[in-house]
């Protein structure tokens, strides 16, 4: 694997983890819950309970120490080169065939953009497209997550995101866990996050931005979480969003890392590191593919909310089983 970049280090100052309080009205219900968020907790910083390397064996690592180590002390990873010119290339045309589907934008598995007709996400790729199906299952994504999560894993998510040229919106600060545990019912911290660049992600573009370090807390978050939320929250966030002082504090000790990479490129970042994206204003549309890998025993449970479970094509439940990893080890095989 291609070393990650190692120019920059976060600042070591520790930030004030807050004890979590409950009302004594509502502790009982939330006493097998181990990241309470929302309803009447106060916004706070909590830590981490679960490990984030679930792999022991340096004999069993796609990658060399010094990467794994990084993951561990950082929250993510950005490998260079991962996927050749001609396999971006092919996915590149699919992905264009897939925005061109009239069906495809009409589904309600396609997120627009809050004031305009253009594509934001086009989520479950991998069951509408055989291009990315097999990508998902690639041996050089699914090898690694395996490793890092310590298990056999499967697709929780998947998505291509799109920021449009001139009016691609942000994607606010947020921990993906903190949603998928209390909306979603993911009862641990055991998946993760795999982004393939298909169009250059440059620093004026909107690229995905991150707290190194912040994996290790929980940003607890206010506020109730309303009747089907998905419905706007995929376009843009309102609930489940940290605080200012929690960001403060979380970027205070790590600061702010902006993950510019190429087309080929795969940034991989734990659940609960925080990251957004800023609006993109450039000419220049910004695309990647996104997987989410979970861990088999990490499946997911009753919502950790009085809410329902969110659509199938934003949470997988339904007939769950180990992923199987593609061969040929190309992309373009598909």
């Amino acid at each position: 694997m291609p070393k990650a970049p190692t120019s920059w280090m976060p600042k070591q100052s520790t930030p004030k983890v807050k004890t979590m309080s409950v009302s004594n009205a509502n502790r009982t219900s939330l006493q097998e819950d181990r990241y309470p968020s929302r309803g009447l907790l106060k916004a706070q910083l909590v830590e981490r309970q679960d490990p984030v390397v679930y792999g022991q064996s340096d004999a069993t690592s796609p990658l060399p120490r010094d990467q794994v180590e990084a993951y561990r002390r950082d929250g993510f990873l950005v490998l260079e080169g991962v996927f050749s010119d001609v396999e971006i290339d092919h996915l590149q045309r699919e992905m264009a065939r897939l925005l061109g589907d009239r069906e495809i934008h009409a589904a309600g598995e396609t997120i627009t953009e809050r004031s305009t007709d253009e594509i934001r996400s086009i989520f479950r790729v991998h069951q509408s497209s055989p291009v990315f199906e097999a990508l998902s299952r690639d041996p050089r994504l699914v090898e690694l997550a395996r490793y890092l999560l310590g298990d056999a894993i499967y697709v929780h998510q998947s998505r291509l995101n799109f920021k449009p040229g001139f009016r691609g919106k942000e994607f606010y600060w947020h921990s993906d866990f903190e949603t998928w545990h209390v909306e979603d019912g993911m009862p641990a911290m055991r998946a993760l996050s795999m982004s393939i660049t298909l169009t250059d992600n440059d620093c004026n573009n909107g690229p995905l931005m991150l707290i190194p370090g912040s994996h290790r807390y929980y940003a607890v978050c206010e506020g109730e979480t309303p009747e089907n939320h998905f419905e706007s929250s995929l376009k843009k966030q309102q609930y489940g969003v940290p605080s200012d002082a929690c960001l403060s504090q979380l970027v205070e000790r790590g600061g702010i890392y902006t993950a510019t990479s190429s087309p080929g490129s795969v940034i991989i970042f734990d659940c609960n590191t925080m990251h957004g994206s800023s609006s993109n204003i450039t000419p220049y549309p910004r695309s990647n593919a996104f997987f989410v890998y979970n861990a088999i025993s990490n499946r997911l449970q009753s919502p950790f909310c009085d809410r329902p479970p969110r659509p199938e094509y934003i949470s997988a439940r339904e007939n769950i089983t180990p992923l199987i990893v593609a061969a040929p080890h190309d992309v373009t095989a598909t």
